[in-house]
């Protein structure tokens, strides 16, 4: 009678998928993020960061339980020239010195179409952590995915710079920072 009551629910675990959970990594290669800020008041700049590294754990039965990681490396980052890029590394901007990556955490998913939808997660830059919303959207639908099959997620948010203690040459760069991210992302 024990090995029954230990078997039935094992069956009904394995019967009803809970076992069908997805994992994901970065492809690395095939995603970027960027951060684009106004300037001057005129015109904007925009720095990429190439090197991003993840993963992704999607429930197909309960997409809406999505976790995202995604870190990015600072030391990467590229900017449009060389005193940009100096600045954006310095103490003042990334102090990529001291603080060598950004990462953001999100836990779960508010879904707006079977796309679509929006991630609250924290974000963290420069040592300061702070709740952001993502904005994203999937290739095709998480609940429809395969085992095996990736997916490319793109999502945006926006940012006070201030908040991350990035606030040197208030005059002339905006304080407002839109993030671009897009993680193609593979089973593993």
């Amino acid at each position: 009678m024990p090995l029954r009551l230990f078997i039935l629910p094992l069956i009904f675990l394995l019967t009803t998928g809970a076992f069908d959970t997805l994992r994901f990594t970065v492809d690395g290669p095939q995603s970027a993020v960027s951060a684009k800020v106004a300037f001057l008041g005129i015109a904007s700049k925009t720095a990429q960061f190439p090197k991003v590294s993840g993963s992704a754990v999607v429930v197909p039965q309960q997409p809406d339980a999505l976790h995202l990681d995604v870190t990015l490396d600072a030391r990467a980052l590229t900017a449009p020239d060389s005193v940009t890029l100096k600045r954006l590394k310095g103490e003042k901007f990334f102090w990529v010195e001291k603080y060598p990556t950004v990462h953001f955490i999100g836990d779960g998913m508010r879904f707006t179409s079977p796309t679509s939808g929006t991630i609250e997660g924290m974000l963290t830059a420069r040592g300061v952590t702070k709740p952001v919303t993502l904005e994203v959207t999937f290739d095709r639908p998480p609940a429809t995915l395969a085992p095996g099959e990736p997916v490319t997620l793109t999502g945006s948010t926006r940012i006070d710079r201030r908040q991350f203690g990035m606030t040197a040459y208030s005059l002339i760069v905006g304080r407002k920072v839109d993030i671009t991210i897009k993680a193609r992302m593979v089973p593993g």
